[in-house]
Parts: C-alpha cells; structure tokens; sequence
C-alpha cells in the first residue's frame, strides 16, 4: 500500500532537509519500519522544496504558503495527486483542513488522524468544526483509548469504534553496557535516578525535588540527576535544594545533546516524571527502551505505557506523600525483574517496529 503522511504545520527555522531529519527521529521510526512493507511518502512544509529520498521513504517538502494553513486548496490537491491508499493525518486541531481533504479525496480512501497531545476544543465553532471534521476521519490514534473516550464523552468526536490505541512516539535508544554509560555521565551512587523534561508546571518538578530531598534523608548514597531545556522554575528548584541538608542528592544537569541521553538513560536505574499531562511520554518510553525503571504519575498515558503500573509504579500527580511513597518502594523492588518487564513491554507495544504493525492491522481493516 501507499502510506501517506501529511502535516499542515509549517517549520520555517528548518532549511535543511537533514537536519529535519535529526530534528524526527522520534517519529520517523515508525516510516522507516513501515517503508520496509510498503511505500511511504511523508509531505511535509520547511524552509526548503524539493523531494529527498531518505531511509526508502520519499520525503516531499512543499512550499505552497507561508502562512498558518488553514485553506491550503494546493496542499490538500497535492495529497491527492499522490494517489494514496492510506492517509495519516497529523493533529486534531485542524478540523477545517481534514474537511478539506476529506471532500477532495476518493470516498475509498481512508483518512487515520493522530492524536499529538491536543485536547478537545471545549465549545464554539472550533468544536462545531470538528465534530463535522469527524464524518471524515476513518480511525483516531491516541496514545490511550481512554483519552480517546474523553473526546466522544465530551461530544467532538461521535464514535468510539475509531478510537485505536497506538503510541505516539518511539525510541532511537536501546541498552548498552553500564559501565561504559557511566564512563560517559560520571554517574556512581546506586541507585540512580533520572529526571528528563522541562521545568515547567505541568511537569511539576517541585514536587518531584520535595519527595526526592526527603526520601534521602532515610536513605543515604541515593542521587536524582535532571536534565531539562528549559528553566521556569529553575530559581524555586534550586531554593528548595540550597535549603536542604542533603543538597548533594539532586545534581541539576541542565540540557544536553539528544544523542547523550543514550549515555544517562543506559547508566539509571529509575525515570520520574511529575506531569499532570502528557500525550504520549517521549522520555519515559526513551528511557523504557534503555531498562528504566518508570515511577510516573497516574495519568492516562502513563497508564499505557506502564502497562497499568506492571513495568513501574504509579502515584497520584502532585501529591508528594505518595511519591515519597514511591521512591522508599524502592529500596525493596525486584529491579532486575521491572527492569525486564519495561523492556519486554516496549518492544512489544511501544518500539517504532510495534507501533508500524498497529497500524498496517488498522489500516488493513479499513481498506
């Protein structure tokens, strides 16, 4: 079959087909493992135009405007010369652009749109839009079916027969010797534990430093690294560990380059994420891919990339008496068999290879 993917976003700062390579690779695993029983094209709006072959997947950079795309007639036309058998559609927030392609398109193709951490439009014309966008959508991925069910139960979509449960993003990663991570980090205490994202609200790493500063207090020798790009709440992150006893238990790691997360992922035996929100969970699933062991919060996609909490544990977001709870669990788990449990269940649901045959199965079905 011929799979392809359009997005409608534009990304004026990339001109180089290359670097926009670099820029996926947490997404295009899932082209690549696909392009290996079909034919990919993936269209897509940088600073540059051209066709580039790349991995066996033809990579059409279009140019039609440079403005936000909400009546792109060329782009939605150009979809169409492609002659697909499948479209994957990119974000549910682009109701009118899907209406549009949906009335351009033969009847016979089916149309899959990807969920990418949006939220339903709570009223107004926006939600009108896209509850007349779904008579065009053929299935939805979402990391959880149940965030899926949120959209039908709050009436923007109308079905939850489309509803398919299919991880977002993938790893590049995969395990390494620890010794040689550890040469790369400088990381010696044991157990380690890792922390991977922004310093933001959502994240909640106050939270996260709170429980960790107390949980060192009954347990010496333990150490938490955080890795972040960004910094909003740097300034109370580091009030909260300058007025602590055991300051020498977080290390503020600051922002390092994608590829060395390799390193820390491979030289950790533990992930902790804070967030109230995620679409899917890039870092924990990076980190699954490695053997981390996930202490994440209990939100709807955390829950399906745990596995219901099987591969790690999960607590209540924000409630910093249950993490504590968490990280003391710890010190008397079967780490070698979470360890196991994570990455058995990565290659099995959430690697690029697990998620291309989820979707051939989907795709099959609608053909």
């Amino acid at each position: 079959m011929r799979y392809v993917f359009v997005s409608y976003n534009y990304s004026p700062d990339f001109d180089d087909p290359e670097a926009w390579f670099v820029r996926t690779l947490g997404y295009t695993g899932l082209m690549d493992q696909l392009s290996k029983r079909h034919e990919v094209i993936n269209v897509k709006q940088i600073n540059y135009e051209g066709i580039v072959n790349h991995n066996n997947i033809a990579y059409h950079f279009v140019n039609f405007s440079k403005k936000k795309l909400r009546f792109n007639f060329r782009l939605n036309l150009y979809v169409k010369s492609l002659n697909p058998d499948i479209v994957i559609f990119h974000g549910l927030h682009q109701p009118v652009q899907l209406i549009q392609l949906g009335l351009m398109l033969d009847k016979h193709i089916p149309i899959i749109v990807q969920n990418h951490a949006e939220k339903p439009f709570p009223g107004g014309i926006k939600k009108w839009l896209q509850k007349l966008a779904d008579k065009y959508a053929h299935a939805y991925l979402f990391a959880s079916h149940d965030m899926g069910l949120e959209w039908v139960a709050a009436g923007n979509l109308k079905s939850p027969e489309k509803i398919h449960e299919v991880m977002e993003v993938s790893s590049v990663f995969f395990p390494i010797d620890r010794p040689k991570a550890e040469s790369q980090t400088n990381t010696k205490n044991a157990p380690v534990f890792l922390w991977v994202g922004r310093l933001n609200d959502n994240k909640d790493p106050l939270n996260v430093v709170r429980a960790f500063l107390k949980f060192s207090q009954g347990s010496p020798g333990v150490k938490l690294y955080m890795i972040y790009h960004t910094e909003e709440l740097l300034p109370e992150i580091n009030e909260l560990i300058n007025a602590s006893l055991n300051k020498e238990a977080i290390e503020l790691i600051g922002k390092v380059p994608h590829a060395d997360l390799l390193y820390w992922y491979n030289s950790v035996d533990f992930i902790i994420s804070g967030s109230h929100y995620e679409g899917s969970g890039t870092a924990i699933c990076e980190a699954m891919s490695c053997g981390c062991v996930p202490l994440v919060t209990d939100i709807l996609s955390f829950r399906m990339i745990t596995n219901n909490g099987e591969c790690g544990v999960l607590y209540e977001p924000g409630n910093e008496a249950a993490l504590l709870a968490v990280l003391q669990q710890t010190a008397c788990m079967n780490v070698a068999e979470k360890r196991r449990l994570s990455m058995e269940y990565y290659k099995r649901n959430l690697s690029f290879e697990a998620i291309a045959e989820q979707i051939e199965e989907i795709a099959e079905g609608l053909v």
